[in-house]
Parts: structure tokens; C-alpha cells; sequence
């Protein structure tokens, strides 16, 4: 079934390399078989697709060819978008057997969440956790989706949603909640990747937890911290907005860098290190300090990117016995709709949301978020 006054070309912003994103109008993609054709209303820009602006490409794959979608070239940005269905496949499709595992044609049955069927029609509004998985390898039936072994990324690895259209996996999707704004629906996939993160940490209701930053991907691991435990959580950031954003987010105590940060978390957590810290920074040394700042036995997870390469202290993580652990992504089916329920309970959106901008505002807010500019998330309309 197709929504009438779809047009035939649509505004895109599609990457070639380095500081080279156009801004131009291109053909309205075709519904791919068992996808549906959605309407972008809202897409987020992140990290990767600043340092791809900046010094990429690194993951695109512009100059050379995907291993699971073959996509080789130029390529639509955009994998943190929220939208309206426009086009669904008929029920003579939608009945077919599913595509081959890593097909980008069709990645699993017309199905969302856990073993649950959801009959998408033209008009739903979602949102997409844009990646895609076979739901066949050994990591997907370990329920480790992201660690799929075909595993592609709308927007990553084939062409994505910053742009008027996107053909769009029905697995990958779940309806935004009636109430729920728009803008604060764009957060679900970037939200998803902190209440990930939250689970990868193995904290337990209990536990003490220091994050390491305030930027937007700890305010997301914070969000998810908090919805899923009852844990006594300090975040390590610069005195003002973020640390005061950290606090309304449900922070127990906040702290400045220092050269007395030790003493400072210990005194935050009423003595003691930390059982669990969760790196969310990426800034230079900051994985070396969560090393230092953690428990006896404790947790430290991994989920900044730092830019240059860090130095361990692989002898105290040894001698003290630390689980060195990571994140990556998310599981579609159980932490997507976990973001939508948090972004629907709470005043996560207004308080991340920054702006909104048209496609051609892009390329400037790329170069302010590179230049650690940008404190929350920066959405972009494509039809403005």
C-alpha cells in the first residue's frame, strides 16, 4: 500500500569524503522487497559522522565496497532518524519467506520485538534502530544482534536517513508513542546505545557508579543507569550546564576534574571507590583513569572513543583483578523500545534536543560538534 503525493525526488545529504557532504536533491529510493518506505521527519547527527566530516572516510564505505551490503561509493548519511510510513509491502509480500541472512533486501520477517508481530500501515509514525541483523548467525541466537555477523547500519553502510525517504527493515522499527514528541522520539537509537551500555556495564541495584563525561552519550548511559537499576550514580565532569543537566537527569552527586579527583569520588560516595565506571568520554587518559578510579575487583566499561590511542596500566588492572568490558550499539528489540518508554516518562528530549536545522545547516554543525561545540544533539529536518 502506498501514501499518495510520494515524490518521484527528494533532499539528501549524501557523503563523498572528508569536509565533502552535498547537499542535493536525488531519486526517492525504491521500497526495497518486505521493507517499508518511510517518510524522515527528523535525523540525528552523531559522533561517527563528524569524524567521517573530519577525517574519513574510516567506517563509510566510499572507496571501498561493504562486505554485506556492497555498497561502494557515495553514500546518504543519517542513522538516528524517526519518520512516517509512507509505503508497506501488500500481503502477497509480506507473506513471502524471508531474504537469504545479510541480504540487504530483507533482513528477517515483517516482525518487531520479542517473538511480537506489529502490523505497520501507511501513516505510523517510528523509529528506527537502524541496525540491521540476520536473526541466523551464532551471536544473533545468543540474542547479541549487534554482534550479528552480517550486520549492516542504515546510514553506515548503505544509504540512511538524512534525506526525504529511506527504505527501512520492519524489524528495525517501533512505533513512537502517541504523546511523545517528535524531536524527543529522534533521540530512541542514540538512547538505545547508552541503555546498552548500562546493561554491558554489569552494574547491580546497589552499586556505586561513577561516569566519566556529561556530553550526550554519558547523559544517554545515565538515562539508562537510572531506568533500569537502583544504583547511587556520580558523573565526572566540568563545573556548569552539563554537570547541572547531569544532576536534573537523576545523578546522586557530581564532581570536577581534578588533581584530587580520587579523593573526590570517594568522598561523593561517602568513602570507597566505585564498584562499577563506565568510560563515556573518549577523552585522552580518561580510560586509564577509570582503571585508577574503580574497586578492588570492579567493572570498568569502555564506551568513548578516544582519538589517540591510550596507555593501560596493564599491571594494576592484573594485580587487582578489574573486568576490562565494552559496548557497542545496541540490541534493537529490547533496548529501542526501552528508549521510547524512557523518552515518553521523562524530560530527556527537552533537555538533549539543541536544535533543529535544515539539510543545509549540516555541514556547520558537523564542524561545531568536531569542535566539542555541541553539548546535546543536533536534529536535522530535511524538508525545511
Amino acid at each position: 500500500m502506498t501514501s499518495p503525493g510520494i515524490s518521484e525526488r527528494m533532499p539528501a545529504a549524501v557523503y563523498h569524503g572528508a569536509h565533502d557532504i552535498r547537499i542535493t536533491d536525488v531519486p526517492t529510493p525504491e521500497r526495497r522487497a518486505g521493507e517499508v518506505l518511510v517518510r524522515v521527519l527528523r535525523s540525528g547527527i552523531c559522533g561517527t559522522d563528524a569524524t567521517e566530516w573530519s577525517v574519513g572516510p574510516k567506517v563509510f564505505p566510499v572507496t571501498s565496497e561493504h562486505a554485506v551490503t556492497h555498497h561502494h561509493g557515495p553514500m546518504v548519511l543519517g542513522h538516528e532518524f524517526v519518520g512516517e510510513i509512507v509505503e508497506v509491502p501488500d500481503a502477497a509480500e509480506a507473506a513471502s519467506p524471508a531474504a537469504p541472512a545479510g541480504s540487504p533486501s530483507l533482513a528477517g520477517s515483517l516482525a518487531t520485538g520479542p517473538g511480537a508481530s506489529v502490523a505497520f500501515a501507511v501513516g505510523d509514525l517510528v523509529a528506527s534502530g537502524a541496525g540491521v541483523w540476520c536473526g541466523e548467525c551464532a551471536r544473533c541466537l545468543e540474542g547479541r544482534t549487534n554482534m550479528c555477523l552480517n550486520y549492516y547500519t542504515l546510514g553506515l553502510s548503505l544509504d540512511g536517513g538524512m534525506a526525504g525517504y529511506v527504505s527501512v527493515p520492519v524489524r528495525t522499527l517501533v512505533p513512537v508513542p502517541a504523546a511523545l514528541p517528535l524531536d524527543s522520539a529522534a533521540l530512541a537509537q542514540p538512547l538505545a546505545v547508552g541503555i546498552h551500555a548500562a546493561r554491558r556495564s554489569g552494574a547491580l541495584s546497589g552499586d556505586r557508579v561513577l561516569v566519566i563525561g556529561g556530553g550526550a552519550i554519558a547523559s544517554f548511559v545515565l538515562a539508562g543507569l537510572k531506568h533500569l537499576l537502583d544504583v547511587e550514580v556520580t558523573v565526572v565532569e566540568f563545573a556548569g550546564p552539563k554537570q547541572e543537566r547531569a544532576l536534573r537527569l537523576g545523578a546522586d552527586h557530581v564532581v570536577s576534574p581534578s588533581e584530587r579527583l580520587t579523593a573526590d569520588v570517594e568522598a561523593a560516595f561517602g568513602g570507597g571507590r566505585a564498584d562499577v565506571v563506565i568510560e563515556a568520554s573518549g577523552a585522552p587518559g580518561q580510560l586509564a583513569a577509570a582503571v585508577s578510579l574503580v574497586r578492588n575487583g570492579g567493572r570498568v566499561l569502555a564506551v568513548g572513543l578516544p582519538k589517540v590511542q591510550p596507555t593501560l596500566d596493564v599491571h594494576s588492572l592484573v594485580f587487582r583483578e578489574i573486568t576490562l568490558d565494552s559496548s557497542l550499539a545496541h540490541v534493537c528489540q529490547t533496548d529501542l523500545p526501552a528508549a521510547l518508554a524512557i523518552l515518553a516518562s521523562t524530560t530527556l528530549g527537552e533537555e538533549l534536543v539543541e536544535r533543529v536545522v535544515p539539510l543545509s545547516d549540516l555541514g556547520a554543525q558537523l564542524d561545531r560538534l568536531t569542535a566539542g561545540q555541541v553539548d546535546g544533539k543536533i536534529l536535522i529536518d530535511p524538508w525545511l
